[in-house]
């Protein structure tokens, strides 16, 4: 099984960014489709992104469309979260979760449908 760890959220202002970072340790991600998922305090666990297994097929939360960017470097064993334009509405636990997946471009955007999960990355945005 696959290890999954993240980095990289912080205390940030509305209208700034920030860079999350999921690294894979124990086993290579190329097999996995990948996801980043939120959970506000009180609130559902819910999807921002997921990305196919190959990289070239990606989903987006309409809530975040068009401000934040998924990408893997299946090299480096990495799948990473760009977070442009940033809200006090996105203030969350970030989750980023792994799956099994025989499609090279399938994308997946329910928690059921994933299995690794890691531990979780507080990002906060001020007012």
């Amino acid at each position: 099984q696959v290890r999954l760890i993240e980095s990289g959220g912080g205390l940030v202002q509305a209208g700034g960014s920030l860079t999350l970072s999921c690294a894979g340790s124990g086993r290579t991600i190329t097999t996995y489709a990948m996801g980043w998922f939120r959970q506000a305090p009180g609130k559902e666990r819910e999807v921002v992104a997921a990305i196919s297994r190959g990289g070239a097929e990606a989903y987006y939360a309409p809530s975040v469309k068009g401000r934040f960017t998924i990408s893997r470097d299946n090299a480096k064993n990495m799948e990473s979260l760009q977070l442009n334009s940033l809200k006090p509405e996105d203030t969350a636990v970030y989750y980023c979760a792994a799956t099994n997946s025989l499609s090279g471009s399938s994308t997946y955007s329910s928690a059921k449908d994933y299995i690794y999960w890691g531990q979780g990355t507080q990002v906060t945005v001020s007012s």
